[in-house]
């Protein structure tokens, strides 16, 4: 970014993105927390949560056409858009299915925004800093997801406090956005829609990339379980909203304080080498969370030492995608990238209330360290597979010149 134009908009974009999870970030924990003192099922809740991730699954195959058509900015402030009204909203009806109704608009909106801020940060960004670029992105959404808990405070004033507070700020963002240019993505074999031509495409994307997808469907399903199903876990163990508020960030804060940081460490020494190892390790250490789940300093520092080494998973996985694949595959990789987080975010709350309801002192935090754990090895899997295929390509390669 060298003009001062190029850093407005990247510092907008960025600005979206914590806007968006701000709002992610206070609607998952607020909307569980309201519906748990009605009287709503852990499993029913759970259920509802997963409209928002829906919205993000079925929409996401669906958007590279049109926003090649539409451009970056008109995107950005439709998705924004469809984020910022049903905030309003919320507070017209206390009912799960209306709710369920909004929160899928909201899935919408938040892939829309996400796709188009990833594409355009990604391919604008020089190599030599597009891991830091990506870093930022990564960073933003997680001050978003870290603030976003605290709005919940602000139920004590009332209900429609937080919902109005949070689509107000979102309001602003989308303003602001008008005060972009706009930019078409030249996306790759965008004009042949038959259906081969589209199984061939993501089949070499998903075949290169394979590993960062699991790593990206993890960190969709740790995320969700800890926003939408921790409160849950807590409320029944005895905490209350306020402590809640205080040990739900810690998780975010630990990603916060290395986000950068890792990335840094990933374009240095490769984070092919340093995405399995942390997924390693934060996997211990969520496990230990469920350990000490009885404890709430036990749980704060345990999911503060998650954060550390995981909290920055989506941002480091991103970059481990685009170090895999070409540039004119970036965006489907982004395209297979949300599928695959929306998955886990669609099974995480389901699957978290149901561990909590089948083993409520821990199996919430087991659940989330398997997933993390199996990231892990799939990374090991394919890295170990393509440092034995080097020698053999070669191999076969001087055959064939020798036969020549």
């Amino acid at each position: 970014m060298n003009t001062a134009y190029q850093r407005f908009q990247f510092s907008l974009l960025i600005g979206s993105v914590f806007i968006c999870g701000a709002a992610e970030g206070m609607l998952l924990p607020l909307i569980a927390s309201l519906l748990e003192t009605n009287g709503v099922s852990a499993i029913l809740n759970g259920l509802g949560s997963t409209s928002l991730y829906i919205g993000m699954l079925v929409s996401v195959p669906l958007m590279e056409k049109p926003m090649c058509k539409l451009g970056y900015k008109r995107f950005l402030i439709a998705g924004l858009a469809l984020i910022t009204l049903p905030l309003f909203l919320f507070p017209v009806w206390m009912n799960l299915w209306f709710w369920f109704v909004l929160r899928l608009f909201v899935g919408f909106g938040d892939s829309m925004l996400h796709f188009a801020a990833q594409t355009w940060i990604t391919m604008d960004s020089p190599l030599n800093r597009r891991g830091r670029n990506i870093a930022f992105y990564g960073l933003a959404f997680g001050l978003g997801i870290a603030v976003g808990p605290m709005l919940v405070r602000l139920v004590s004033f009332g209900v429609p406090v937080p919902f109005i507070t949070s689509g107000v700020f979102c309001f602003i963002v989308l303003l602001l956005l008008l005060l972009l240019n706009n930019e078409y993505p030249e996306l790759s074999g965008t004009n042949d829609s038959s259906a081969r031509q589209f199984f061939i495409r993501y089949k070499k994307v998903i075949a290169a990339t394979w590993s960062g997808l699991v790593v990206t469907f993890a960190f969709g399903y740790l995320e969700t379980s800890l926003t939408n199903s921790f409160p849950i876990f807590a409320l029944r163990q005895g905490y209350n909203l306020n402590a809640i508020s205080i040990l739900l960030p810690a998780f975010v804060t630990g990603g916060l304080l290395t986000q950068v940081p890792l990335g840094m460490i990933g374009d240095r020494f490769g984070r092919a080498r340093l995405l399995p190892f942390i997924c390693l390790f934060g996997s211990v250490f969520m496990a230990l969370t469920g350990v000490l789940s009885a404890h709430f300093y036990g749980i704060y520092l345990t999911l503060l030492g998650s954060g550390l080494l995981i909290g920055s998973l989506y941002s480091m996985s991103m970059g481990y995608v685009s170090d895999l694949l070409d540039k004119e595959q970036i965006p489907l990789g982004n395209i297979l990238m949300t599928v695959c987080y929306s998955a886990g975010c669609m099974i995480g709350p389901v699957s978290g209330n149901t561990l909590i309801s089948l083993t409520p002192k821990g199996g919430l935090f087991y659940g989330i360290a398997f997933l993390i754990l199996l990231a892990a090895l799939s990374c090991f899997i394919q890295q170990t597979s393509k440092k034995q295929k080097s020698p053999l390509e070669h191999s076969l390669t001087r055959t064939s010149v020798s036969n020549r």
